[in-house]
């Protein structure tokens, strides 16, 4: 029987990759490596890998980024050869494979082969590897391309690895796939069709987008745009958009257009995927996400129309948010979109925006590498034993912000050690094939809600079954109910993989015979995002997520009013305070704690408020508060920490300050500016920062603003006295001044002044008053009236006698005729009060 492969090759398709078919072949034998750089539509797919397959012994592995894409190029080739799929052609997708002993070609999705490589790095019987579209930088794809760079180093110079890109991207990744010297490329010039560029913004009111993603109204100006084509335009049209969601909707309001409208995307069952890529009776109008961009065939596409928009990863570190978001399609991704209207023929795209808009485009998509969440990244790169992806040939490497979140959540599942190497329950939790957060669920949760549940409530949430109004309970009832085969084949792949894992299957565990499906559904994702459990706010309808975010429900959610969720999805919320809630489950208290243990944590504190310290315990699951109760007998060492804090913050003035107190402090100030060292500073800062050295005995003692009123501030000030300096301190710094008349008068010190508010005629007879601080400051006299009004002030008493005081002895006397005003104040005697009578 004649070679199915042998004959296609000896009389292919007329496509534009035929004639680099020998160039490819004779790279391969020659360098083990090459880079087929080729438009979307010159045949690569198609003919490079019978090609290989005629040209190696074993089969040639060829990789696409989707399950859509990988079981579409195995039909179309099958097909060329006159062969069901499964035969020389067969595809290995998760839940699906089709495959036989006589299979040459296998296509099968990035992930397929990344898991063959962790579980048998040599990959035994694989004659050569092609991967397909990298340029569109998945992040499955750049590891495994980094990880078959690797595998050729070290283990199997013999493999031939191709890569195939439809951009520039081609150079950069031969640099890579040579290992120092560069992989051949071998360059396929298209054979496009003129496509002429309609410019179709959306009216100046129809927003692209909103907080809640693409408006009802902008989808309402893609259908309108669709029907102008079909006006305008002969030959089927393939519309673009970002989402499933967005494709259903344009395909509803559609109804009733003179052509058959076909949904094309990952969500829809294998039969209405091939219905969409299949040329019918009718013209059709294919309604594709960005699956149709450059990994699939549509044929018989003259005119295409452009939403402008694509999905994209972003993740939110700080709230621990993690999805796809809403973007404007970049520049290259857009001219493959339009090079699908060319492929047969001259064709036309309409574009729902501006041709000023479109300059301002990204010339590329941004890497996944770039903007994903990279738990799975880091898990595959521990299970292969290059934690941080040393070594590894990647086109990018990894932001180191979301490496660190993600080893910090690799931890928190058990799945890595404090070094990054994989643990016993980290490649368990890679066997499983799904998101490492789900695999941990599935294997946590089957003992708890039993493995049948759990692998059903996992799939919900893996395969991202559109959930009306966001309730998961409803959801998975909905599914059990028929009309999901994708959740049914991967429930079942789940559930298999619990019992390969060496689980009882059947067992229900402790809480699964207890649990209604409301609550197991919440445990099971509690048990995949422990940080996205949520509580509701005392007082109020928004949420308070364990990671620390708020969290709101949509309005009119069936959802409202419960105290505890789980929440499985929830909007990143950009410019709003709080995330919403896009998908979750009901959970209670009791359940919460048992999928996080880890964030359970006890803590008491002893704090300053209002006026008063506070010691309480409290009891914590991540940011939410479960308890809290009174402390009675708080450590003495925490009390004077909060009673430091409370002074800090409210300052000294919440001692009482006596008049003593206040004059100790402004003498041992005065001493500190003018002398220095061993004299204490007592500045508030001073003060505040060494509490302990003056209050400390007094602080343990102290649980109100009322006993901080108490505390004997000058006993405390007296603490900080220099010993045995102190002694002379009223000697340097006297509280008071005896003067002539026998007063004895209070110096009033300021900083590094000390002044005497004394009356002119209690001095009479002084020719100096005293320095202080052992002879360095002058005692400032402020000389006052009999009225106590200040009438001089002088630091040279002296010069004051001999030039001051016959003015204001002129200025005085009038006004007080009974108090003495004598000629010669150096000699006077000196008086209290009024002078005494003439005998």
């Amino acid at each position: 029987m004649p070679d199915p492969i042998a004959r296609l090759l000896a009389d292919p398709p007329d496509l534009p990759v035929r004639e680099a078919l020998p160039a490819v072949v004779s790279a391969v034998r020659e360098r083990g490596t090459a880079v087929v750089q080729a438009p979307p539509g010159t045949g690569k797919t198609t003919l490079v890998p019978p090609a290989l397959a005629a040209a190696v012994e074993g089969t040639v592995v060829v990789t696409q980024p989707r399950r859509l894409a990988a079981r579409a190029a195995a039909r179309r080739l099958a097909s060329l050869l006159g062969e069901p799929v499964g035969r020389t052609v067969g595809h290995t997708v998760r839940g699906d494979r089709r495959t036989s002993g006589a299979t040459r070609v296998e296509v099968v999705t990035t992930g397929v082969l990344l898991r063959r490589l962790q579980r048998d790095p040599e990959l035994p019987g694989v004659g050569a590897v092609v991967l397909d579209e990298v340029h569109e930088r998945h992040l499955d794809a750049d590891l495994t391309l980094a990880l078959l760079v690797d595998v050729r180093t070290h283990l199997r110079e013999d493999l031939p690895v191709v890569a195939m890109s439809a951009t520039v991207e081609a150079e950069r990744t031969a640099g890579l796939l040579g290992g120092g010297a560069d992989a051949p490329v071998v360059e396929v010039a298209g054979s496009l069709h003129p496509v002429e560029t309609i410019w179709c913004p959306p009216p100046p009111r129809a927003a692209r987008t909103d907080e809640r993603g693409v408006t009802p109204a902008f989808l309402d100006h893609v259908a309108a745009t669709v029907r102008r084509a079909l006006a305008e335009r002969a030959g089927d049209v393939l519309v673009f958009l970002p989402g499933a969601g967005e494709v259903d909707g344009v395909a509803r309001r559609l109804a009733g257009v003179g052509a058959d409208v076909r949904p094309l995307h990952g969500r829809l069952p294998h039969r209405e995927q091939d219905r969409a890529l299949t040329e019918g009776p009718r013209r059709r109008v294919v309604v594709s996400t960005a699956v149709a961009e450059s990994s699939l065939t549509v044929p018989n596409v003259r005119v295409v129309v452009d939403a402008g928009l694509s999905r994209e990863p972003r993740t939110d570190h700080r709230r621990g948010l993690a999805g796809l978001v809403t973007v404007s399609v970049s520049r290259a991704a857009a001219d493959q979109r339009a090079g699908r209207a060319g492929r047969e023929g001259p064709g036309a795209v309409y574009r729902c925006w501006t041709e000023h808009d479109h300059a301002r485009l990204r010339a590329h998509p941004r890497p996944e590498i770039t903007t994903a969440d990279l738990t799975a990244f880091a898990l595959e790169l521990a299970c292969w034993g290059t934690p941080g992806g040393e070594g590894l040939a990647l086109l990018d490497p990894p932001p180191e912000a979301a490496m660190a979140a993600a080893r910090a959540t690799l931890e928190q599942l058990g799945a890595v050690a404090p070094d990054g190497g994989v643990t016993g329950r980290g490649r368990a939790i890679a066997a499983v094939a799904a998101d490492p957060r789900l695999a941990r669920a599935l294997i946590d949760g089957s003992p708890l809600v039993g493995a049948r549940r759990a692998a059903e409530i996992v799939a919900l949430l893996d395969e991202d079954v559109p959930v009306p109004g966001g309730d998961l309970v409803a959801g998975l009832r909905a599914v059990r109910r028929g009309g999901a085969p994708a959740w049914e084949a991967q429930a079942r792949r789940l559930r298999e993989a619990v019992d390969d894992a060496g689980r009882d299957g059947s067992a229900a565990g402790r809480s699964a015979g207890r649990l209604t499906d409301d609550v197991a559904v919440g445990l099971v994702v509690a048990l995949a995002h422990p940080d996205r459990i949520a509580r509701r706010r005392p007082g109020g309808s928004a949420y308070l997520m364990a990671s620390g975010t708020g969290a709101a429900l949509p309005p009119g959610s069936a959802l409202a009013g419960l105290p505890w969720l789980a929440v499985a999805d929830a909007d990143r919320g950009a410019g709003r305070r709080d995330a919403t809630v896009r998908s979750a489950a009901p959970l209670d208290e009791d359940l919460a704690i048992e999928a996080a243990p880890s964030l359970l944590r006890e803590k008491e504190s002893v704090v300053w408020e209002q006026g008063q310290v506070l010691a309480r315990r409290r009891t914590w699951l991540g940011a939410i508060e479960l308890s809290s109760a009174v402390v009675h007998d708080p450590p003495a060492a925490a009390v004077v920490a909060a009673v430091r804090d409370g002074l800090a913050r409210d300052g000294l003035a919440v001692l009482s300050w006596s008049a003593a107190a206040t004059s100790l402090r402004r003498r041992l100030a005065f001493l500190h500016a003018t002398l220095g060292s061993p004299w204490p500073d007592v500045s508030d800062a001073a003060l505040l920062a060494d509490v302990d050295a003056w209050l400390g005995p007094d602080l343990t003692r102290v649980r109100s603003a009322r006993d901080l009123e108490r505390v004997d501030v000058l006993t405390a000030l007296r603490r900080l006295l220099p010993w045995p300096d102190a002694a002379r301190l009223d000697e340097l710094a006297p509280e008071k001044v005896r003067v002539p008349s026998g007063s004895e008068i209070r110096v009033d010190y300021d900083g590094d002044r000390a002044v005497l508010a004394v009356r002119v005629q209690e001095v009479f007879g002084w020719r100096g008053a005293p320095r202080l601080a052992g002879g360095r400051v002058p005692l400032v006299l402020e000389l006052l009236s009999p009225a106590r009004r200040p009438a001089a002030v002088t630091a040279d008493l002296a010069t004051f006698w001999a030039q001051g005081y016959a003015q204001v002895r002129a200025d005085l006397r009038g006004r007080y005729p009974k108090h003495a005003w004598p000629e010669d104040p150096a000699t006077a005697e000196p008086a209290r009060g009024v002078r005494r009578p003439a005998r």
